[in-house]
Parts: structure tokens; C-alpha cells; sequence
């Protein structure tokens, strides 16, 4: 087998063979990339259980023998991160002083879920949950970042029932307002309709009757 190329070749520049390169490249090594689905931020009532959901795609199927997954706490920004809970091989929660035993892993890794649950949340909780889910072959780390804030009261609910009674009322008003529009549309054309049917019965007798009727036209004959 051989291959017969353009001459159009020798007029390539550096640049041109990188290109294709880079495209040969490409396609013997295609670029795969996972998606991590987290809730960015969350309100929790102090003394509570929390669930951090957390959930990933990938291309391929978890390996337990590659897989590994992290899930650490920090305080701020600044701070440094606190390991909770981590999978290498197997599941290995970290027992802390300041969580204890609280954090458990509650998802599934069948079903590419990371879930972890923090029970009797307290105030000093407060503060940026990391989820690091790694499985390769996918080249890229899975990063969730959740932000938690904790209250020792939640908001009261919001009172809808005014919000539906106006609805309800600026609806019925509008209901209304299109439905007379439309009366008074079809009485217009309904007496336009009637005016046009007068005038052309008005044109025909007058066709008929030029000097005042056909019976006194025949008299006069």
C-alpha cells in the first residue's frame, strides 16, 4: 500500500505540520473529561443531618483498583483543607476531632455517587466542603466545591396565598377585559355587516326601481 501526496506539501510551514500533528494526535488519543453535578450552596439548621449530594459522568465504568475519591473540609479560603473521608481501593472514613464520627459516605460508587452525610451539624461546621473524585482512564479530576452555612433558625416560609390571590384576581381582570374586547369586536362587525347587507338591498331596489317602482313605470306604458 502507498500513498500518493499533493506537492502542495512542500509549501507547508512549521505551523501546518504541527496542526496535523496535534489532529493525528487527537485521534489516537481522544481527550475524555468527566462532569461533577454538586449544589454549589447550602443552609443547614444547626443540630441537623446534611447530605452533601454529589454525583459524576464519566466514559468508563469505576475501576475500585484506579478509582479514588476525597472529601475534605476548610474552615475559609485561607485555610487548610481537613481530610474527612477518602477511597483507596475501599472506603476509609477519617475520624477527626472536630467531626468525630459524623461524616459517612451515603452514596453509591456503582451509580457514581459520592454522597456523604455530616449528622448534628454545629455552628463551627460552617464553612467549604471539597469532593475530589478521580477515574482514570479520564485525564481530568472531578472537583465539587459546596459551600455550607449553618443557622440555628431556619426562614419562615414565604406566604404565597397573597401572591396566588392576586394572580388569580389580575388573571380574572385580563380574562375579562379580553372577553369584552371580543363582544365588542363582534357587535362592530355584526353592525357593520348589517349596515353593508342594508345598503346593498337599498342599491338593488333602486336598480329595479330607477323613477319610484317597476308597477308605476307600467302604468305609464
Amino acid at each position: 500500500m502507498h500513498f500518493t501526496f499533493d506537492r502542495g506539501y512542500k509549501a507547508w510551514g512549521p505551523s501546518h505540520w504541527s496542526l496535523l500533528a496535534l489532529v493525528i494526535y487527537r485521534m489516537a488519543w481522544p481527550v475524555y473529561s468527566m462532569d461533577v453535578v454538586y449544589n454549589s450552596q447550602i443552609t443547614v439548621l444547626n443540630g441537623t443531618t446534611v447530605s452533601f449530594v454529589c454525583t459524576f459522568t464519566s466514559c468508563y465504568k469505576i475501576d475500585v483498583n484506579k478509582f479514588g475519591m476525597n472529601w475534605t473540609y476548610q474552615e475559609n479560603l485561607n485555610a487548610t483543607e481537613e481530610m474527612l473521608l477518602t477511597f483507596k481501593k475501599e472506603m476509609l472514613p477519617l475520624s477527626t476531632e472536630q467531626f468525630g464520627d459524623r461524616v459517612k459516605f451515603v452514596g453509591n460508587l456503582h451509580k457514581n455517587d459520592l454522597s456523604i452525610s455530616l449528622s448534628d451539624v454545629q455552628l463551627s461546621d460552617e464553612g467549604i466542603y471539597h469532593g475530589y473524585v478521580r477515574n482514570p482512564p479520564d485525564r481530568i479530576l472531578g472537583h465539587a466545591i459546596i459551600n455550607m452555612f449553618v443557622v440555628t433558625e431556619l426562614p419562615p416560609p414565604r406566604d404565597s396565598t397573597i401572591a396566588v390571590a392576586i394572580g388569580a384576581s389580575v388573571g380574572g381582570a385580563l380574562a375579562l377585559l379580553i372577553l369584552s374586547m371580543v363582544v365588542v369586536k363582534c357587535i362592530r362587525r355584526h353592525k357593520k355587516q348589517e349596515l353593508i347587507s342594508d345598503e346593498q338591498k337599498i342599491e338593488e331596489e333602486g336598480k329595479l326601481d330607477p323613477e319610484g317602482g317597476t308597477e308605476d313605470g307600467t302604468k305609464q306604458l
